[in-house]
């Protein structure tokens, strides 16, 4: 009995692999990786030798609407390539023995699928008779020239290729500036978002990324506004609210991570726990005025938010440079509306679990925070960033803080600088 031309024993057989994928490290906590692998599979099993479309995969997987534009939104092809980078991170470790082999070609929405070629037995031959690689070489161009004159050029020609290759892998290498290779880099990677993200992505566990969403009283339509413990403590919370620059901003880390072939986990503020804190690599979108889990959590030293206690912008929120250097501000704060000028903290630190790291993203405003996560997320200014840090002997990043001045129009960041800096030893 077959199902469209496989064998039910086949079918299940292939149904199993996919689940076992399922089931690994690898994709735990990825539900869309999952669902999109499973339909993928299905696919590819029940209608073998028919393509599937990136519209379908959108709107009947992922519920986009009917005008689904796949030249606007990329989230197919975003999760696709996230996708087919675990499954040959999967094969090249934990499914290295598995009996059949998944994977989905480059520029393909099909899925294939297919048993494991069983390795042919290597025939046995007497060490002193079996020749070397350049003894057989040399022989193989000896009989080249005497039979077929025009393979030897063939053969030379690749060997020349072979060689320029290499030398231009080493003129690339040199080039990154001696940075130490990180498990990221490939052609398509910036060597500087591959070493300053290194860390987040050298873990098979995806990072989690903590967003804010600040407690408000009230409602939209008739005045929602910051909750005040003093004034609205009979009105419920609202907590399910977050800055555009918090929006923007994980869409850009998203981009990131895909480009670094690795996925990101989304949370917002209040829902983290301690164990969260404990367990994962974190990324904190947003300053504690509004990403409230801050202020259980150590981050920056050098450079902290704190509202201003006296003068004209009393309890405007700052960052203080708690040791301020010559010719550095004591602190920094975002223009009165409109705003055409905001500071940010970047801020690279050990986690509550030394083997963990958190990286902090924030603005005074949403503004400052998304010029944050821009600013780690484009290959000039990362090497902007990087050239502050120099080149650690340990060839791997280490802990840092930075202030940025980010100017804004018309309520978009348009040009930030460092203004001030600190490596953490």
């Amino acid at each position: 009995m077959s199902v469209t031309g496989v064998s039910v024993a086949e079918r299940e057989e292939k149904l199993r692999q996919i689940e076992q994928i399922v089931g690994s490290e690898l994709l735990h906590g990825s539900e869309s990786l999952c669902k999109l692998l499973r339909y993928l599979a299905e696919h590819c099993i029940d209608h073998p030798g028919t393509g599937v479309k990136e519209y379908e995969i959108a709107t009947d997987l992922f519920k986009r609407p009917a005008n689904f534009d796949p030249r606007i939104d990329a989230m197919v092809r975003v999760q696709t390539g996230r996708l087919r980078s675990k499954l040959a991170e999967y094969y090249a470790g934990p499914g290295a023995k598995d009996p059949w082999i998944i994977e989905i070609p480059k520029g393909s929405y099909a899925l294939m699928c297919y048993p494991r070629p069983v390795p042919a037995a290597a025939e046995d031959v007497p060490a002193a008779a079996a020749p070397s690689s350049h003894t057989a070489f040399a022989g193989n161009l000896r009989g080249a020239s005497r039979s077929r004159p025009w393979l030897i050029a063939v053969l030379i020609l690749s060997a020349a290729v072979i060689l320029l290759a290499v030398a231009l892998v080493t003129v690339s290498l040199g080039r990154a500036g001696g940075r130490t290779a990180t498990t990221t880099e490939n052609p398509d990677t910036p060597a500087g978002l591959a070493f300053l993200w290194n860390d987040f992505v050298a873990k098979p566990n995806e990072p989690w990324v903590i967003f804010s969403n600040a407690e408000f009283a009230g409602r939209p339509e008739t005045g929602m506004h910051y909750f005040n413990r003093a004034t609205d403590k009979a009105q419920p919370i609202l907590d399910h609210y977050t800055g555009v620059g918090e929006v923007l901003g994980i869409h850009e880390l998203d981009r990131v991570f895909a480009l670094l072939h690795h996925g990101l986990r989304v949370k917002r503020g209040r829902l983290l726990s301690l164990d969260d804190a404990q367990n994962n690599d974190l990324i904190f979108v947003g300053s504690p005025s509004e990403n409230l889990s801050l202020r259980e959590i150590p981050t920056t030293q050098d450079f902290v938010f704190q509202p201003m206690t006296s003068g004209p912008r009393k309890g405007d929120l700052s960052i203080v440079n708690v040791h301020a250097k010559p010719g550095e501000g004591k602190y920094f704060l975002a223009s009165e509306i409109p705003l055409t000028e905001d500071y940010a903290v970047i801020g690279l630190m050990p986690g509550l679990n030394p083997a963990r790291w958190v990286m902090l993203l924030a603005g005074i405003t949403t503004m400052g925070t998304q010029a944050a996560v821009e600013y780690v997320s484009h290959p000039n200014t990362v090497e902007s960033l990087l050239s502050r840090i120099g080149h650690p002997v340990s060839g791997k990043i280490v802990p840092f803080e930075a202030i940025l001045r980010v100017r804004i129009s018309q309520g978009v960041p348009v040009q930030s600088e460092i203004v001030a800096f600190r490596l953490r030893r």
